[in-house]
């Protein structure tokens, strides 16, 4: 099979110094426009209540610009893989970019519920384009042994951004219209499409990549119903559409099809998801860890807020500000975490990070309606400092074993376990929560004191989780050069 696109030793070989600038400016640019675009993932999380009273709409219609926006997501990250190896990089960043702003665009315009919900479907199209090409460009561009440092700053960007959504967006709501949530970002993201359409240069060779439009259909039901009943979940799983359990078990019996198809068809190189990426043992235990950290990323993003104003009585605003510390604490970490990655490899940041992911998972705990807030602010900083010790490590060992053909394919495959585990934490952490809360109501407590109790049950299942990440964590080695066994997984 030929090449699909140029390895990261073919890019050193060829006129270096002005490849390596050039290389710079393609991922800078595509880090800034990544970070703009997930972003929005959460920045309408606080923004919910505002937006009940200001479009005169139920919660459970509202919670549809969450739900959309995770559904858009699910379905079309599976099908970056096809497009990643189809078209070059500076058109896909452009299709990305354009999409997003419009989508930004008819949100920040919208006069009622149905076009925000429209802008925020168009919105996630862009958003899912964008992740995988950037994991692909630098692992395709990247040499293996400075990739920790490059992986270290899309590690700023997945997991800082979502962490600081919602105290961008708490600030916004203090002062302005929740419209400004969009205005303000339109010309940032405007200016990111502008200036890649200028500097932004094709660095990788599209190949022919057949499409296989049944293993599409099969995927939007299959991501689709998981996302969705996970979400219902979330919700509480009352005002649905359907009870959460129907697009669950429809979404795991098409994701069993799917998965049987890909099967028959990756054997021809014609699948649409090549799940030969499991065959990598190091992969396969990397993206399982990575799905606990996003699950605990998300639940908790989803917790302390309920937490911080359920029990403690604080604003939206107060409570962004409780969660900034943690994010900047994040990115300030993970260019250094990068480097050590460089030098020492995956499991001696591995093992310590998931160790502090669960110390800080047990001692949440004890909250309870007395907890000094220094002491929430503080576990929430070690909390971020674990997640920051997991993630890059995480992305560069998972994507280094595989073969460079499959760069493609590894990356939508990451892209869709994080939607995944990403509404599983969140709907597992609040059911817990709701039942629990419940359960104390019946015996008499109060809501304060009911709900501290809910919340300590929903940290428990986590911290209970956050054990299987520490084993995995002694199973995940540095890959060795596995570019360069370009054929082994045929």
């Amino acid at each position: 099979m030929a090449t699909p696109e140029l390895t990261a030793e073919q890019v050193d070989a060829s006129a270096p110094e002005d490849l390596s600038a050039r290389n710079r400016l393609v991922i800078a640019l595509l880090l800034v426009s990544t970070f703009v675009v997930i972003l929005n993932e959460t920045i309408m999380s606080v923004a919910l209540p505002r937006l009940m009273v200001a479009l005169d709409s139920p919660a459970s219609a509202v919670q549809w610009l969450t739900t959309a926006f995770l559904l858009t997501m699910a379905v079309v990250i599976p099908i970056t893989g096809y497009l990643i190896q189809r078209i070059n990089t500076r058109p896909l960043f452009i299709i990305a970019m354009s999409t997003f702003c419009l989508g930004t665009l008819a949100c920040a315009l919208s006069p009622g519920l149905g076009m925000l919900i429209a802008g925020r479907v168009i919105q996630a199209v862009g958003t899912a384009i964008m992740l995988p090409l950037l994991m692909t460009t630098v692992m395709t561009l990247v040499p293996e042994q400075s990739r920790g440092k490059t992986m270290g700053n899309i590690s700023i960007v997945i997991s800082v951004a979502p962490a600081i959504g919602p105290t961008i967006s708490g600030f916004i709501l203090n002062s302005l219209d929740w419209r400004w949530m969009f205005w303000l970002v339109l010309p940032i993201a405007g200016g990111a499409l502008a200036l890649g359409a200028i500097r932004m240069k094709n660095v990788t060779t599209p190949r022919y990549a057949p499409l296989d439009f049944l293993s599409i259909l099969l995927s939007v039901p299959a991501f689709g119903g998981i996302v969705y009943g996970l979400s219902m979940l979330g919700e509480g799983g009352g005002e649905g559409i359907v009870a959460p359990w129907i697009p669950l078990v429809v979404g795991l019996a098409m994701l069993a099809v799917f998965v049987f198809r890909q099967l028959r068809l990756q054997a021809r190189d014609k699948a649409l998801l090549d799940l030969r990426t499991f065959a990598s043992p190091t992969f396969a235990i990397a993206v399982v860890m990575m799905a606990v950290c996003m699950m605990s990323l998300f639940g908790t993003i989803i917790l302390l807020p309920i937490y911080t104003q359920n029990v403690l009585g604080m604003d939206a605003l107060q409570t962004g500000l409780i969660l900034l510390p943690g994010g900047l604490v994040m990115g300030l970490c993970a260019p250094f975490v990068g480097r050590l990655y460089d030098r020492f490899g995956a499991r001696v940041l591995l093992v310590p990070g998931t160790v502090i992911l669960s110390i800080v998972l047990w001692s949440l705990t004890l909250l309870n309606q007395t907890t000094p807030v220094p002491l929430l602010l503080a576990a929430h900083v070690t909390l971020s400092i674990g997640l920051a010790l997991m993630f890059t490590p995480l992305f560069t060992a998972s994507l280094g074993s595989l073969p460079a053909h499959l760069y493609s394919h590894g990356s939508a495959v990451i892209g869709t376990i994080q939607q995944v585990a990403g509404a599983a934490g969140v709907a597992l952490f609040v059911a817990l929560l709701a039942l629990q809360t419940n359960a104390l109501l019946a015996e008499g407590l109060d809501q304060v004191a009911a709900t501290a109790g809910g919340i300590r049950v929903a940290f428990t299942c986590g911290a209970v989780i956050s054990l299987l990440a520490i084993v995995a964590a002694f199973f995940v080695r540095r890959p060795r050069n596995a570019a360069a066994g370009h054929g082994a997984m045929h």
